[in-house]
């Protein structure tokens, strides 16, 4: 019989999960982040008693690969909001026909609110746009909010279809690898950045930015890929001395949730603080504007180069 799954009871609070999370950085608040949760769960806290803490996280996911014990963080965090939602999902989406082979691209809402940045990116990819991308249910995975079943399988349903989905969305993905097992799903970054048309155009002098909640969910199966990219290509990237991914945080929702949220231009200038770069190349499209504004290099999406 396998040994039951790590939870809030694992954690010896050790504190290596506070290396790369940018709540710890910015207000030093031990109760707003992981090891504070564990803790306060361990003592018999309930979602209501440490809402604070549940909604400040970031869902960045830079604590679990930093985590000695393996305890699943931000499932952690997720499983807190369903207890205690911070929003209700909103309205229904967009019915759209099931996809048919070859490969579909669920795109964010800021790739999504780019169009012709879509189509390029869907182009790279020789891939369909999919009509029904799974905001709401990404709104309502992050919120905490109770998703309808005959929603999610209508969701899955049109997607079950492709050879090969490639999700923007780092969240969402989490769940499409849970709730289609064996399917073929790609972050959008690692997918992007294996094409040779894409890595033919990056160059020494970038500083590339990894879209943190993909990257740390597949941390072990993705680091190999962009340490080959950095070797080959001699680019600077938004990873630590723990090869953890610092977030800027630009894809949070808490403003949408009405909750405050953290600066993202704080920790754009964190990232390129002591870096020599000439050019930042951005996996979510979240982080163009984010950088723009706390630098005068060129700032481009990687589906732009």
């Amino acid at each position: 019989m396998a040994p039951p799954a790590p939870t809030h009871t694992s954690c010896s609070g050790c504190d290596l999960c506070l290396l790369a999370c940018p709540v710890w950085r910015q207000t030093r608040d031990l109760r707003l982040t992981p090891h504070g949760r564990a803790k306060a769960l361990q003592h018999g806290a309930t979602a209501a008693d440490i809402g604070a803490s549940v909604s400040a996280c970031t869902l960045c996911g830079s604590c679990e690969p930093a985590c000695p014990e393996e305890i699943p963080l931000v499932d952690l965090v997720l499983e807190l909001r369903r207890q205690n939602p911070l929003a209700a999902m909103p309205g229904a989406p967009v019915t759209a026909p099931p996809a048919s082979g070859g490969t579909l691209l669920l795109p964010d809402p800021a790739l999504r609110g780019d169009g012709e940045r879509l189509r390029r990116v869907a182009a790279l990819l020789g891939a369909a746009i999919a009509a029904d991308d799974g905001a709401d249910i990404g709104f309502a995975l992050e919120a905490g909010a109770a998703i309808p079943p005959a929603r999610l399988a209508g969701f899955l349903e049109g997607i079950d279809g492709a050879k090969r989905v490639v999700v923007a969305g780092g969240l969402l993905l989490r769940r499409l690898r849970e709730w289609l097992p064996g399917k073929r799903i790609e972050a959008l970054g690692a997918a992007l950045s294996a094409l040779p048309a894409v890595r033919g155009k990056l160059r020494a002098g970038d500083l590339y930015v990894i879209e943190p909640r993909a990257f740390h969910q597949d941390h072990a199966g993705l680091i190999g890929h962009y340490d080959g990219l950095r070797q080959a290509l001699g680019l600077e990237m938004n990873l630590d001395l723990q090869r953890l991914a610092i977030a800027t945080t630009a894809s949070s929702a808490q403003p949408r949730f009405g909750l405050p949220a953290l600066d993202a231009g704080d920790q754009a200038r964190w990232i390129l603080e002591g870096r020599d770069f000439e050019r930042v190349v951005v996996e979510d499209a979240h982080d163009c504007a984010v950088f723009a504004a706390v630098t005068d290099r060129p700032v481009v999406h990687l589906g732009d180069l």
